[in-house]
Protein backbone atom coordinates (compact mmCIF):
# COMPACT_ATOMS: atom_id res chain seq x y z
CA UNK A 1 0.00 0.00 0.00
CA UNK A 2 1.07 3.61 -0.57
CA UNK A 3 2.23 5.74 2.38
CA UNK A 4 -0.70 7.52 4.01
CA UNK A 5 -0.90 11.19 5.03
CA UNK A 6 -3.86 12.16 7.22
CA UNK A 7 -5.01 15.78 7.49
CA UNK A 8 -6.49 16.42 10.95
CA UNK A 9 -7.46 19.37 13.10
CA UNK A 10 -10.43 21.07 14.66
CA UNK A 11 -13.33 22.14 12.42
CA UNK A 12 -13.05 24.87 9.80
CA UNK A 13 -9.27 25.34 9.70
CA UNK A 14 -9.03 24.74 5.93
CA UNK A 15 -8.19 21.03 5.79
CA UNK A 16 -10.42 20.32 2.78
CA UNK A 17 -9.12 23.31 0.81
CA UNK A 18 -5.57 21.99 1.26
CA UNK A 19 -6.73 18.47 0.30
CA UNK A 20 -8.29 19.74 -2.93
CA UNK A 21 -5.16 21.72 -3.84
CA UNK A 22 -2.94 18.68 -3.45
CA UNK A 23 -5.36 16.25 -5.12
CA UNK A 24 -5.63 18.59 -8.11
CA UNK A 25 -9.39 18.31 -8.32
CA UNK A 26 -12.35 19.24 -6.15
CA UNK A 27 -12.84 16.01 -4.24
CA UNK A 28 -13.62 17.21 -0.73
CA UNK A 29 -16.68 19.34 -0.15
CA UNK A 30 -15.59 22.76 1.07
CA UNK A 31 -17.87 25.30 2.64
CA UNK A 32 -17.21 27.93 5.26
CA UNK A 33 -18.96 26.24 8.13
CA UNK A 34 -17.89 23.52 10.58
CA UNK A 35 -18.89 19.91 10.12
CA UNK A 36 -19.13 19.83 6.33
CA UNK A 37 -16.54 17.07 5.93
CA UNK A 38 -17.83 14.14 7.97
CA UNK A 39 -16.26 10.92 6.74
CA UNK A 40 -12.68 10.19 5.75
CA UNK A 41 -12.04 11.03 2.09
CA UNK A 42 -8.99 9.74 0.24
CA UNK A 43 -7.09 10.56 -2.95
CA UNK A 44 -3.96 9.06 -4.46
CA UNK A 45 -1.49 11.91 -5.00
CA UNK A 46 2.17 12.46 -5.85
CA UNK A 47 4.77 14.97 -4.69
CA UNK A 48 8.31 15.17 -6.05
CA UNK A 49 8.01 11.69 -7.51
CA UNK A 50 6.70 10.16 -4.27
CA UNK A 51 3.16 8.72 -4.55
CA UNK A 52 0.99 8.60 -1.44
CA UNK A 53 -2.61 8.40 -0.26
CA UNK A 54 -3.99 11.62 1.23
CA UNK A 55 -6.87 11.44 3.72
CA UNK A 56 -9.10 14.38 4.55
CA UNK A 57 -11.02 14.10 7.83
CA UNK A 58 -13.83 15.85 9.61
CA UNK A 59 -12.92 18.33 12.32
CA UNK A 60 -12.08 16.83 15.71
CA UNK A 61 -14.05 18.14 18.68
CA UNK A 62 -12.82 15.71 21.30
CA UNK A 63 -14.89 17.07 24.19
CA UNK A 64 -18.18 17.50 22.33
CA UNK A 65 -21.13 15.43 23.60
CA UNK A 66 -23.04 15.78 20.30
CA UNK A 67 -23.65 12.40 18.63
CA UNK A 68 -22.55 13.55 15.18
CA UNK A 69 -19.37 15.22 16.46
CA UNK A 70 -18.51 12.06 18.39
CA UNK A 71 -18.89 10.01 15.22
CA UNK A 72 -16.75 12.47 13.25
CA UNK A 73 -14.06 12.31 15.92
CA UNK A 74 -14.06 8.50 15.76
CA UNK A 75 -13.53 8.64 12.00
CA UNK A 76 -10.68 11.14 12.33
CA UNK A 77 -9.08 8.96 15.01
CA UNK A 78 -9.36 5.95 12.68
CA UNK A 79 -7.54 7.98 10.01
CA UNK A 80 -4.77 8.79 12.48
CA UNK A 81 -4.37 5.10 13.29
CA UNK A 82 -3.89 4.14 9.63
CA UNK A 83 -1.67 7.14 8.77
CA UNK A 84 2.10 7.09 8.36
CA UNK A 85 2.33 10.89 8.72
CA UNK A 86 -0.14 13.42 10.14
CA UNK A 87 -0.61 16.98 8.94
CA UNK A 88 -2.03 18.81 11.97
CA UNK A 89 -3.88 21.91 10.76
CA UNK A 90 -4.41 25.03 12.85
CA UNK A 91 -5.81 28.46 11.96
CA UNK A 92 -3.37 31.37 11.71
CA UNK A 93 -6.16 33.95 11.68
CA UNK A 94 -7.99 32.78 14.80
CA UNK A 95 -4.90 31.64 16.68
CA UNK A 96 -4.81 28.72 19.10
CA UNK A 97 -7.89 27.43 20.89
CA UNK A 98 -8.41 24.89 23.64
CA UNK A 99 -9.52 22.41 20.97
CA UNK A 100 -6.10 22.74 19.28
CA UNK A 101 -4.38 21.80 22.54
CA UNK A 102 -6.73 18.82 22.95
CA UNK A 103 -5.95 17.55 19.45
CA UNK A 104 -2.21 18.13 19.92
CA UNK A 105 -2.26 16.05 23.12
CA UNK A 106 -4.07 13.27 21.30
CA UNK A 107 -1.61 13.33 18.38
CA UNK A 108 1.40 13.16 20.70
CA UNK A 109 -0.04 9.99 22.24
CA UNK A 110 -0.42 8.45 18.76
CA UNK A 111 3.42 8.28 18.43
CA UNK A 112 3.06 9.13 14.71
CA UNK A 113 5.19 11.75 12.89
CA UNK A 114 3.29 15.05 13.04
CA UNK A 115 3.80 18.08 10.78
CA UNK A 116 2.32 21.21 12.37
CA UNK A 117 0.61 23.40 9.75
CA UNK A 118 -0.58 26.93 10.44
CA UNK A 119 -3.09 27.61 7.67
CA UNK A 120 -4.70 30.86 6.46
CA UNK A 121 -1.42 32.80 6.81
CA UNK A 122 -1.85 35.12 3.82
CA UNK A 123 0.86 37.62 4.84
CA UNK A 124 3.76 35.77 6.43
CA UNK A 125 5.66 37.17 9.38
CA UNK A 126 7.56 35.09 11.99
CA UNK A 127 5.70 36.61 14.94
CA UNK A 128 2.44 35.06 13.67
CA UNK A 129 3.85 31.60 14.39
CA UNK A 130 5.32 32.12 17.87
CA UNK A 131 2.30 30.97 19.86
CA UNK A 132 2.08 27.70 17.89
CA UNK A 133 5.40 26.49 19.32
CA UNK A 134 3.51 26.06 22.60
CA UNK A 135 1.79 22.99 21.14
CA UNK A 136 5.08 21.11 21.54
CA UNK A 137 4.98 19.61 18.04
CA UNK A 138 8.09 21.19 16.57
CA UNK A 139 8.48 24.01 14.08
CA UNK A 140 5.18 25.21 12.57
CA UNK A 141 4.90 25.59 8.79
CA UNK A 142 2.93 28.59 7.54
CA UNK A 143 0.50 27.85 4.70
CA UNK A 144 -2.19 29.61 2.74
CA UNK A 145 -4.10 26.76 1.12
CA UNK A 146 -6.42 29.18 -0.63
CA UNK A 147 -3.50 30.93 -2.35
CA UNK A 148 -1.33 27.78 -2.68
CA UNK A 149 1.45 29.32 -0.58
CA UNK A 150 3.50 26.99 1.59
CA UNK A 151 1.68 23.88 0.35
CA UNK A 152 4.92 22.47 -1.03
CA UNK A 153 6.74 23.11 2.26
CA UNK A 154 4.11 21.11 4.16
CA UNK A 155 4.32 18.25 1.64
CA UNK A 156 8.14 18.28 1.75
CA UNK A 157 8.02 17.81 5.52
CA UNK A 158 5.40 15.05 5.26
CA UNK A 159 7.19 13.12 2.50
CA UNK A 160 10.47 13.31 4.43
CA UNK A 161 8.81 11.31 7.23
CA UNK A 162 7.56 8.48 4.99
CA UNK A 163 8.54 4.94 6.02
CA UNK A 164 11.01 3.31 3.67
CA UNK A 165 9.66 0.44 1.58
CA UNK A 166 8.44 -0.60 -1.83
CA UNK A 167 5.26 0.95 -3.16
CA UNK A 168 2.70 -1.11 -5.05
CA UNK A 169 0.24 -0.12 -7.73
CA UNK A 170 -3.47 -0.20 -6.92
CA UNK A 171 -4.86 -3.24 -8.74
CA UNK A 172 -7.95 -3.65 -6.59
CA UNK A 173 -11.51 -4.16 -7.85
CA UNK A 174 -13.28 -0.84 -7.26
CA UNK A 175 -16.87 -1.29 -6.09
CA UNK A 176 -19.20 1.72 -5.73
CA UNK A 177 -22.08 1.25 -3.29
CA UNK A 178 -24.87 3.53 -4.52
CA UNK A 179 -28.55 4.11 -3.85
CA UNK A 180 -30.98 6.60 -2.40
CA UNK A 181 -30.62 7.85 1.20
CA UNK A 182 -31.29 5.42 4.05
CA UNK A 183 -31.21 2.32 1.83
CA UNK A 184 -28.53 0.92 4.15
CA UNK A 185 -25.42 1.57 2.06
CA UNK A 186 -23.08 2.48 4.91
CA UNK A 187 -24.31 -0.42 7.04
CA UNK A 188 -23.64 -2.73 4.10
CA UNK A 189 -20.13 -1.31 3.65
CA UNK A 190 -19.39 -1.80 7.34
CA UNK A 191 -20.65 -5.39 7.11
CA UNK A 192 -18.45 -6.12 4.09
CA UNK A 193 -15.41 -4.61 5.75
CA UNK A 194 -16.05 -6.05 9.19
CA UNK A 195 -15.38 -2.68 10.82
CA UNK A 196 -17.10 0.63 11.50
CA UNK A 197 -15.61 2.32 8.46
CA UNK A 198 -18.33 4.86 7.65
CA UNK A 199 -20.63 6.82 9.89
CA UNK A 200 -23.92 4.97 10.43
CA UNK A 201 -26.71 6.89 12.16
CA UNK A 202 -30.48 6.92 11.65
CA UNK A 203 -30.19 10.45 10.20
CA UNK A 204 -30.81 10.54 6.43
CA UNK A 205 -27.90 11.96 4.46
CA UNK A 206 -25.20 11.18 7.01
CA UNK A 207 -22.69 10.09 4.36
CA UNK A 208 -21.99 13.25 2.38
CA UNK A 209 -18.91 12.19 0.40
CA UNK A 210 -17.68 9.25 -1.65
CA UNK A 211 -15.36 7.40 0.73
CA UNK A 212 -12.80 4.84 -0.49
CA UNK A 213 -11.56 1.92 1.58
CA UNK A 214 -9.10 -0.70 0.37
CA UNK A 215 -9.03 -4.19 1.84
CA UNK A 216 -8.23 -7.80 1.00
CA UNK A 217 -10.47 -10.86 1.25
CA UNK A 218 -9.41 -14.40 0.36
CA UNK A 219 -6.31 -13.12 -1.39
CA UNK A 220 -8.21 -10.64 -3.60
CA UNK A 221 -7.91 -6.85 -3.38
CA UNK A 222 -10.93 -4.57 -3.29
CA UNK A 223 -11.70 -0.88 -2.93
CA UNK A 224 -15.17 -0.11 -1.59
CA UNK A 225 -16.57 3.35 -2.38
CA UNK A 226 -19.39 4.30 -0.02
CA UNK A 227 -21.37 7.15 -1.56
CA UNK A 228 -23.85 9.73 -0.40
CA UNK A 229 -27.47 8.85 -1.00
CA UNK A 230 -28.69 10.17 -4.33
CA UNK A 231 -31.91 12.17 -3.89
CA UNK A 232 -34.39 13.62 -6.34
CA UNK A 233 -33.25 17.04 -7.52
CA UNK A 234 -36.16 18.79 -5.86
CA UNK A 235 -35.08 17.29 -2.53
CA UNK A 236 -31.58 18.73 -2.75
CA UNK A 237 -32.01 22.03 -0.95
CA UNK A 238 -28.56 22.22 0.63
CA UNK A 239 -25.54 23.09 -1.54
CA UNK A 240 -23.43 20.55 0.32
CA UNK A 241 -25.89 17.79 -0.48
CA UNK A 242 -25.93 18.90 -4.11
CA UNK A 243 -22.18 18.37 -4.32
CA UNK A 244 -22.59 15.04 -2.55
CA UNK A 245 -24.88 13.87 -5.34
CA UNK A 246 -22.30 14.93 -7.92
CA UNK A 247 -19.68 13.01 -5.93
CA UNK A 248 -21.84 9.89 -6.00
CA UNK A 249 -22.14 10.12 -9.79
CA UNK A 250 -18.36 10.57 -10.01
CA UNK A 251 -17.94 7.45 -7.86
CA UNK A 252 -20.06 5.49 -10.34
CA UNK A 253 -17.92 6.69 -13.24
CA UNK A 254 -14.63 5.64 -11.66
CA UNK A 255 -15.90 2.33 -10.28
CA UNK A 256 -15.36 -1.08 -11.89
CA UNK A 257 -18.62 -2.48 -10.46
CA UNK A 258 -21.67 -0.93 -8.78
CA UNK A 259 -23.72 -2.41 -5.97
CA UNK A 260 -27.16 -0.82 -6.36
CA UNK A 261 -28.71 -0.88 -2.91
CA UNK A 262 -32.52 -0.90 -2.74
CA UNK A 263 -34.71 -0.92 0.38
CA UNK A 264 -36.64 -4.19 -0.03
CA UNK A 265 -39.40 -2.86 2.21
CA UNK A 266 -40.12 -0.04 -0.25
CA UNK A 267 -39.30 -1.94 -3.43
CA UNK A 268 -38.01 -0.25 -6.57
CA UNK A 269 -38.98 3.43 -6.47
CA UNK A 270 -38.80 6.14 -9.12
CA UNK A 271 -35.57 7.40 -7.57
CA UNK A 272 -34.06 3.90 -7.59
CA UNK A 273 -34.86 3.65 -11.29
CA UNK A 274 -33.05 6.91 -12.00
CA UNK A 275 -29.95 5.76 -10.15
CA UNK A 276 -29.98 2.33 -11.78
CA UNK A 277 -30.55 3.95 -15.16
CA UNK A 278 -27.51 6.18 -14.65
CA UNK A 279 -25.33 3.16 -13.86
CA UNK A 280 -26.67 1.43 -16.98
CA UNK A 281 -25.92 4.49 -19.12
CA UNK A 282 -22.36 4.57 -17.80
CA UNK A 283 -21.90 0.98 -18.98
CA UNK A 284 -21.00 -0.36 -15.53
CA UNK A 285 -21.53 -3.98 -14.48
CA UNK A 286 -23.76 -4.07 -11.43
CA UNK A 287 -25.67 -6.09 -8.85
CA UNK A 288 -29.13 -5.10 -7.58
CA UNK A 289 -28.85 -5.52 -3.80
CA UNK A 290 -32.25 -5.86 -2.12
CA UNK A 291 -31.36 -4.83 1.42
CA UNK A 292 -33.31 -5.14 4.69
CA UNK A 293 -34.46 -8.61 3.61
CA UNK A 294 -34.76 -9.59 7.28
CA UNK A 295 -37.74 -7.22 7.61
CA UNK A 296 -39.74 -8.89 4.80
CA UNK A 297 -42.41 -11.46 5.63
CA UNK A 298 -41.62 -14.46 3.49
CA UNK A 299 -43.04 -17.65 2.09
CA UNK A 300 -41.65 -20.11 -0.46
CA UNK A 301 -42.50 -17.78 -3.37
CA UNK A 302 -41.30 -14.44 -1.97
CA UNK A 303 -38.03 -14.28 -3.92
CA UNK A 304 -39.78 -15.28 -7.16
CA UNK A 305 -42.34 -12.54 -6.59
CA UNK A 306 -39.63 -9.93 -6.05
CA UNK A 307 -37.70 -11.16 -9.09
CA UNK A 308 -40.83 -10.83 -11.24
CA UNK A 309 -41.30 -7.27 -10.02
CA UNK A 310 -37.66 -6.45 -10.79
CA UNK A 311 -38.00 -7.86 -14.31
CA UNK A 312 -41.05 -5.70 -14.86
CA UNK A 313 -39.44 -2.54 -13.50
CA UNK A 314 -36.03 -3.11 -15.12
CA UNK A 315 -37.04 -3.99 -18.67
CA UNK A 316 -34.34 -1.63 -19.96
CA UNK A 317 -31.67 -3.75 -18.23
CA UNK A 318 -33.03 -7.28 -18.15
CA UNK A 319 -29.46 -8.54 -17.78
CA UNK A 320 -29.50 -7.59 -14.07
CA UNK A 321 -28.13 -9.80 -11.31
CA UNK A 322 -29.79 -9.60 -7.92
CA UNK A 323 -29.02 -10.47 -4.31
CA UNK A 324 -31.31 -10.47 -1.28
CA UNK A 325 -29.40 -9.48 1.83
CA UNK A 326 -29.60 -7.91 5.25
CA UNK A 327 -26.77 -5.57 6.18
CA UNK A 328 -28.17 -5.55 9.71
CA UNK A 329 -27.93 -9.33 10.29
CA UNK A 330 -25.28 -10.15 7.68
CA UNK A 331 -27.64 -12.47 5.81
CA UNK A 332 -26.08 -13.40 2.42
CA UNK A 333 -23.79 -10.34 2.41
CA UNK A 334 -20.79 -12.66 2.11
CA UNK A 335 -21.88 -13.44 -1.48
CA UNK A 336 -21.72 -9.85 -2.69
CA UNK A 337 -17.98 -9.67 -3.33
CA UNK A 338 -18.15 -12.90 -5.33
CA UNK A 339 -21.08 -11.54 -7.35
CA UNK A 340 -19.24 -8.27 -7.96
CA UNK A 341 -16.23 -10.17 -9.27
CA UNK A 342 -18.45 -12.33 -11.50
CA UNK A 343 -20.21 -9.43 -13.23
CA UNK A 344 -16.87 -7.64 -13.63
CA UNK A 345 -15.44 -10.74 -15.33
CA UNK A 346 -18.51 -10.96 -17.58
CA UNK A 347 -17.97 -7.34 -18.64
CA UNK A 348 -14.40 -8.22 -19.61
CA UNK A 349 -15.27 -11.28 -21.72
CA UNK A 350 -14.38 -11.13 -25.42
CA UNK A 351 -16.29 -13.18 -28.04
CA UNK A 352 -14.05 -14.62 -30.80
CA UNK A 353 -14.74 -12.88 -34.11
CA UNK A 354 -15.41 -16.09 -36.04
CA UNK A 355 -17.87 -17.40 -33.47
CA UNK A 356 -19.63 -14.02 -33.32
CA UNK A 357 -20.13 -13.89 -37.09
CA UNK A 358 -21.46 -17.46 -37.20
CA UNK A 359 -23.84 -16.71 -34.33
CA UNK A 360 -25.28 -13.55 -35.90
CA UNK A 361 -25.51 -15.12 -39.37
CA UNK A 362 -27.60 -17.95 -37.90
CA UNK A 363 -29.76 -15.44 -36.04
CA UNK A 364 -30.45 -13.47 -39.21
CA UNK A 365 -31.47 -16.66 -41.03
CA UNK A 366 -33.90 -17.54 -38.24
CA UNK A 367 -35.40 -14.04 -38.14
CA UNK A 368 -35.02 -12.00 -41.31
CA UNK A 369 -33.65 -8.46 -40.87
CA UNK A 370 -36.04 -5.53 -41.34
CA UNK A 371 -36.44 -3.75 -44.67
CA UNK A 372 -37.60 -0.29 -45.64
CA UNK A 373 -38.77 0.84 -49.11
CA UNK A 374 -37.55 -2.39 -50.62
CA UNK A 375 -34.09 -2.26 -48.99
CA UNK A 376 -33.22 -4.96 -46.48
CA UNK A 377 -30.54 -4.72 -43.81
CA UNK A 378 -27.43 -6.74 -44.71
CA UNK A 379 -24.72 -7.73 -42.23
CA UNK A 380 -21.26 -8.05 -43.80
CA UNK A 381 -19.28 -8.87 -40.68
CA UNK A 382 -19.14 -8.18 -36.95
CA UNK A 383 -16.46 -7.92 -34.29
CA UNK A 384 -16.18 -7.10 -30.61
CA UNK A 385 -13.94 -4.05 -30.39
CA UNK A 386 -14.01 -3.30 -26.66
CA UNK A 387 -14.77 -4.66 -23.19
CA UNK A 388 -16.15 -3.09 -20.00
CA UNK A 389 -18.66 -2.59 -21.39
CA UNK A 390 -18.54 -5.08 -24.28
CA UNK A 391 -18.94 -3.22 -27.58
CA UNK A 392 -19.91 -5.02 -30.78
CA UNK A 393 -19.52 -3.26 -34.13
CA UNK A 394 -21.63 -4.52 -37.05
CA UNK A 395 -20.68 -3.52 -40.58
CA UNK A 396 -23.90 -3.21 -42.61
CA UNK A 397 -25.21 -1.80 -45.87
CA UNK A 398 -27.33 0.91 -44.20
CA UNK A 399 -27.40 1.48 -40.42
CA UNK A 400 -30.71 3.37 -40.73
CA UNK A 401 -32.46 0.09 -41.58
CA UNK A 402 -31.90 -1.37 -38.09
CA UNK A 403 -35.05 -1.18 -36.00
CA UNK A 404 -34.76 -0.98 -32.21
CA UNK A 405 -36.59 -4.28 -31.73
CA UNK A 406 -34.20 -6.08 -34.09
CA UNK A 407 -31.19 -4.64 -32.24
CA UNK A 408 -32.65 -6.10 -29.03
CA UNK A 409 -33.09 -9.43 -30.84
CA UNK A 410 -29.40 -9.45 -31.80
CA UNK A 411 -28.38 -8.49 -28.26
CA UNK A 412 -30.49 -11.29 -26.80
CA UNK A 413 -28.94 -13.70 -29.29
CA UNK A 414 -25.46 -12.79 -28.05
CA UNK A 415 -26.55 -13.06 -24.42
CA UNK A 416 -28.14 -16.47 -25.00
CA UNK A 417 -24.83 -17.80 -26.31
CA UNK A 418 -22.48 -16.09 -23.83
CA UNK A 419 -22.91 -15.14 -20.18
CA UNK A 420 -23.01 -11.35 -20.07
CA UNK A 421 -25.32 -11.27 -17.04
CA UNK A 422 -24.85 -8.26 -14.82
CA UNK A 423 -23.27 -6.10 -17.52
CA UNK A 424 -24.68 -3.93 -20.30
CA UNK A 425 -23.46 -4.55 -23.83
CA UNK A 426 -23.40 -2.08 -26.69
CA UNK A 427 -24.16 -2.73 -30.37
CA UNK A 428 -22.96 -0.13 -32.85
CA UNK A 429 -23.65 -0.15 -36.60
CA UNK A 430 -21.34 1.23 -39.25
CA UNK A 431 -22.02 1.53 -42.95
CA UNK A 432 -19.63 -0.47 -45.06
CA UNK A 433 -17.94 1.82 -47.54
CA UNK A 434 -16.88 0.85 -51.03
CA UNK A 435 -13.55 -0.92 -50.99
CA UNK A 436 -13.83 -2.04 -47.37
Amino acid sequence: MLPVIAIVGRPNVGKSTFFNKVAGRKISITENRPGVTRDRITADCEWRGRPFTLIDTGGIELKSEDTMWKQIALQAQAAVEMADVILFFTDGREGLTSSDYDVADYLRRSKKPVVLVVNKVDDYSPDKLFEFYSLGLGEPISVSSEHSRGVGDALDAAVASFPQGEEVEDDSLKIAVVGKPNAGKSSLVNRLLGQERTIVTPIAGTTRDAVDTRFERDGKKYTIIDTAGIRRKRSVEDDVEYYSVLRAFDAVRRADVCLLVVDAQEGITEQDLKIIGYVHEQGKPSVIVMNKWDAIEKDTHTVQKFEAELKEELKFMDYFRSAYVSAKTGQRTEKLLTLAQEVYDHAGFRVPTGALNDLLADAMRVSEPPSYLGRRLKLYYASQVAVRPPLFVLMVNDEKLLHFSYARYLENTIRSAYDFSGTPIRIQLRNKKDGE
